[in-house]
């Protein structure tokens, strides 16, 4: 048997999307900007996944702009944001564990252009104060971006109070909202919580991988990082990738049908996993609470388990069909001391014990069963040859 538990790195395609894909591949291959029926086609495939996903935002098409993922939608948000507003200040406010397409856009724009960055600090949920972020607000604040969803513990920002404060503060202020994690898994409203600029990515929906958007409010104006041939009305230029934003589209529509039925089953099998993990000896629940999980994302588990390495672990459980992460696979895979779980408070000594399991719709009790009786098998085993 194999459980693959690793989602928030990637998932799998929807069959759907991927007939999609081959689709437009293999008979609507037209460059939406032609002006033949071929390429009037393609770009109909643009239009409509625009309006997709628009729509479950509660916006308009003229909100989306198609990007290769979340780290570019993320780069855009943060360089072309700033960069549109040099002349308004230099103070950009983020958090300390952010995912890297935000922290690098951040350190770069400090390093290069004589940017000032402050990173907030949040609690052992991995939330964020309203009152430390308004206390850091300045009169030349810029840009403040921030996670929806947590990669690794799967820790959930309120997201709506904290645009309450910076409007509050300053309207023109922007709010950049990574949603690479969130988007799909919950209900999200950029215009009621104040969000100007909103990332994600198709491959942790069910979508193509180098498919992505970044979401624009109105009257947001962004400098343009990628310049050609003006596609996108000169926000994104580039042949777009029909292909993949055909099957964005698709897969966005498929999430958010039948939305609530989605999330109760990941939720039920997430408390479903926690309980099994519960009884394995010497095991520590990262972030959220084990009696009830609902406070924290529906797809993301993160333990600390006593006497072993995580990487010893990941290969221990790989070699009998489970795959789980022992931190951000989309960050790098070369092990390491994650901030993250620095900045929750994880004890010392599971710092490099922990790994992160994460769910998807096609996640069954059948492989989350499976993989926490591979575990409870290995420790006894390798807790032999752990130094002490």
């Amino acid at each position: 048997m194999e459980a693959y538990l690793d989602n928030a790195a990637t998932t799998r395609p929807f069959d759907e999307v991927t007939e999609r894909m081959a689709k437009v591949m293999r008979t609507d291959f037209g460059n939406p900007s032609s002006l033949h029926k071929i390429g009037v086609q393609a770009e109909r495939y643009v239009r409509e996944a625009a309006d997709a996903i628009a729509a479950t935002l509660k916006g308009g098409r003229k909100n989306i702009i198609f990007t290769s993922g979340g780290t570019e939608s993320n780069n855009m948000a943060i360089i072309g944001g700033c960069m549109a507003r040099r002349r308004r200040g230099k103070h950009i406010i983020t958090t300390c564990f952010e995912h890297a397409a935000v922290h690098e856009p951040c350190r770069y724009m400090e390093e290069i252009f004589g940017y000032e960055v402050t990173y907030l600090p949040v609690d052992s949920l991995g939330h964020v104060d309203p009152n430390e972020l308004r206390s850091a607000l300045r009169d030349d604040t810029v840009l403040v971006s921030v996670m929806l969803v947590n990669n690794e513990v799967g820790a959930v920002l309120d997201i709506a109070a904290l645009g309450a404060v910076i409007k509050e503060v300053k309207k023109d202020i922007l709010f950049h909202v990574d949603a690479v994690q969130g988007y799909g898994k919950m209900k999200i409203y950029p215009a009621k919580w104040n969000v100007d600029l909103l990332s994600a990515s198709g491959h942790k929906i069910h979508g193509p991988k180098g498919a992505g958007f970044l979401y624009v409010s109105d009257g947001v104006r962004l400098h343009p990082i990628v310049h050609g041939g003006g596609q996108q009305q000169g926000r994104r230029s580039g042949t777009e990738n029909v292909p993949g934003i055909a099957g964005l589209g698709l897969a966005s529509e498929m999430m958010y049908e039948n939305h609530g039925e989605k999330v109760e089953q990941l939720y039920a099998r997430k408390q479903y996993l926690v309980d099994l993990l519960q009884t394995v000896e010497g095991i520590h629940i990262h972030v959220c609470d084990p009696s009830d999980v609902r406070g924290t994302a529906p797809h993301i588990v993160s333990a600390g388990i006593e006497g072993i390495r995580s990487e010893v672990l990941l290969h221990a459980l790989e070699e009998r069909g489970v795959y789980v992460s022992s931190g951000s696979a989309c960050s790098s895979n070369h092990p390491g001391i994650s901030s993250t779980l620095r900045a929750v408070g994880v004890k010392e000594h599971l710092l490099e014990s922990t790994i992160r399991f994460s769910l998807s719709v096609f996640t069954t009790q059948e492989e989350l069963a499976y993989a926490v009786g591979q575990i409870k098998e290995l420790l006894p085993v390798l807790r032999r040859y752990v130094k002490r």
